[in-house]
């Protein structure tokens, strides 16, 4: 029963974002949670304050103005303590032709009592790194602006924020 009802709760939020409405998700973060978007686009990054997901949120309604998420799978394990929570979602929003920009999204999210304290999201990042550069051919330069984080992003490393491969 008690997965039932994470599950219902999270498509209920689905909906919401859907509306233009992101409080209910970042209501549902705990004090201290950490939401990690893949890519080195403008919608990657890392973010651990309820004001960098605020601003994060905003940035994807005039990035993304219209997008819709449709949930495919939902998967709740554990108990109120450590529920781990994975979902498959479809991201839509209509492009100027009508026609839809979609990607696939896959996240990991770790809820205690009640509240997430860690999300992780996987998507298409070439799908999304073309669509964003075609934004920013049409003039919309926040499409190619850094990514919201208040954690170090991305990075360091090897193959990581354009560092060199090392020598071998």
């Amino acid at each position: 029963m008690y997965h039932a009802i994470v599950e219902h709760q999270l498509r209920r939020v689905f909906a919401r974002l859907g509306q233009g409405d992101f409080w209910p998700m970042i209501d549902s973060l705990a004090p201290g949670f950490v939401y990690r978007f893949e890519g080195d686009s403008a919608i990657g990054g890392v973010r651990s304050s309820r004001v960098s997901m605020q601003l994060w949120w905003e940035r994807m309604y005039r990035l993304f103005p219209g997008l819709s998420f449709e949930v495919q799978d939902v998967v709740v394990s554990g108990g109120p303590w450590h529920t781990r929570i994975f979902t498959q979602l479809e991201f839509r929003k209509p492009l100027p032709d009508g026609t839809p920009y979609r990607n696939v999204v896959m996240q990991r999210m770790v809820m205690r009592w009640g509240r997430i304290t860690e999300i992780h999201t996987l998507e298409d990042t070439q799908r999304c790194a073309r669509q964003l550069a075609w934004q920013a051919s049409q003039g919309k330069a926040e499409a190619s602006a850094a990514p919201i984080t208040d954690v170090e992003w991305p990075q360091r490393g090897p193959f990581l924020s354009g560092d060199t491969v090392p020598a071998t």
